[in-house]
């Protein structure tokens, strides 16, 4: 379902408020941010804890609603099994539940909004039939990590001509997906997507902000 027409005026009556220190403030058309991800490995399972701020309503359309903060806990075991599997992240705030299974990513999965994301390390508690397991994932970034502000910077001096042609009057009308990715060594994805749903897809160095793949435009 496409948003409302109002949400298109709104977003342009703010516009002008969207600069900062003399130059445009793209940040405030991120529609997602994947900013961190928690890995932890055993003979069990593998498990993955993503900090992802969404927009809501989800849709791909170039206009920027307001964001959620959620935690998405992805467990994987490593023998192929049918449970009713409980995940549960310890701390000063413990939250969780049950999951429930994914088909098309062949893991059970669970997800829940959170007012603040944890830093550096998190305790997963797995429940399952009577067993239970506790494991620490830790968090994929380093010193040299970028962060999405800065990974942005550098999608935007790639594609220049790309944010010209979705600029008018001095505004940009679009909004970006900026996802960190984990394969073996540390990406990000960055979607720029105009108001017809068309989105140009780049992969990039998650410390030097490399462009290293390009898809559309």
């Amino acid at each position: 379902m496409k948003k409302p027409i109002s949400a298109f005026l709104l977003i342009l009556s703010m516009l002008p408020a969207l600069t900062a220190c003399g130059g445009y403030d793209y940040s405030a058309h991120i529609s997602e941010a994947k900013s961190d991800l928690f890995c932890a490995e055993t003979d069990e399972f593998t498990v993955t804890v993503s900090c992802v701020s969404r927009e809501y309503p989800y849709v791909a359309d170039g206009i920027t609603c307001p964001m959620n903060s959620v935690m998405e806990v992805s467990l994987v075991p490593a023998k192929s099994q049918i449970c009713d599997y409980e995940v549960y992240l310890l701390g000063e705030t413990t939250w969780g539940g049950e999951t429930s299974f994914r088909t098309y990513a062949g893991d059970y999965f669970y997800s829940e909004s959170v007012r603040k994301f944890p830093e550096g390390s998190v305790t997963v508690q797995i429940k399952w039939e009577d067993e239970t397991r506790e494991l620490t994932a830790t968090s994929v970034k380093n010193e040299k990590t970028l962060s999405v502000n800065e990974i942005l910077e550098y999608a935007i001096k790639a594609e220049k001509e790309t944010v010209k042609q979705m600029t008018r009057d001095g505004n940009f009308l679009g909004e970006f997906y900026i996802r960190l990715l984990r394969r073996n060594i540390n990406y990000y994805y960055v979607g720029i997507t105009d108001l017809n749903g068309t989105t140009v897809s780049l992969l990039l160095d998650s410390e030097t902000g490399e462009v290293l793949a390009k898809r559309g435009g």
